[in-house]
């Protein structure tokens, strides 16, 4: 602020990339983000599949698989919280049922899984719309061809809708990427970063603002870390443009 601090140069990057709770974080980072967009890009292409067929209540049952989008973070993250509860959770119920013993979500071994199963449920309704999209955007006489020649559903699938919807998926991929990398806020809500859970975006919000176990303000680290994820988010975004050109040569 005075203009008086020493510049640092690239110290406080090797000092942040040289510590081992980076690395341990950047792998936990990576297995919910990849986790995270995989399951719900095939959760939501299988019920954009499906509600691409015309039958009664097709439309309202979209809109109720939208809700999870348009709740406030602050609701969806309290709500898992409370169904995640050891003791009270209606997840650890449904598996009494079935003779399982309660299982610890927010505890600092299983919190990623926790935070994991969470984000995918967030991420589902935005994968189906713009997949949906994309499959309104298919003629339907290929199709019909398809079925001519003696494909069944099958076939029709992984011939004709999912080479199709390539450029959808590619965008879809890209942008829950870039949104699963930064995000905090269902994750703070649920175990405020702590075990497992903590990522590169929760661990840069508790240095810069002294949250969790962080008791002092390091500023200098938490924009480090920021940076970092820029980076890599601009690198995913280089490989998508890549992908996208080799999709419009071919």
């Amino acid at each position: 602020m005075t203009g008086d601090a020493p510049f640092a140069g690239l110290d406080v990057y090797r000092e942040v990339v040289s510590s081992r709770e980076f690395w341990v974080t950047l792998g936990q980072t990576l297995v919910f983000v990849f986790a995270s967009i995989l399951v719900q890009y095939a959760l939501g292409l299988a019920l954009a599949v499906f509600f691409n067929q015309s039958f009664r209540l097709s439309g309202f049952l979209r809109g109720v698989f939208l809700v999870p989008w348009l709740l406030p973070p602050m609701v969806s993250g309290t709500t898992w919280q409370w169904m995640m509860d050891a003791d009270n959770g209606i997840l650890n119920r449904f598996l009494g049922v079935f003779g399982v013993d309660p299982v610890w979500w927010l505890q600092a071994d299983n919190s990623l899984w926790a935070v994991i199963i969470a984000n995918i449920w967030l991420g589902i309704p935005f994968n189906l719309v713009i997949l949906y999209s994309g499959l309104q955007n298919i003629n339907g006489d290929l199709y019909e061809a398809a079925s001519i020649d003696g494909c069944n559903g099958w076939q029709r699938f992984w011939r004709i809708t999912f080479p199709l919807l390539r450029p959808v998926t590619l965008i879809t991929l890209m942008l829950g990427f870039v949104y699963t990398l930064k995000t905090v806020d269902i994750i703070w809500l649920m175990t405020q970063g702590t075990g497992t859970s903590q990522t590169l975006a929760t661990w840069a919000y508790a240095l810069a603002f002294a949250k969790g176990s962080h008791m002092t303000i390091q500023y200098s680290e938490a924009s480090v870390i920021g940076t970092i994820l820029i980076l890599v988010a601009l690198a995913f975004a280089f490989v998508y443009l890549w992908a996208q050109k080799r999709e419009e040569e071919a």
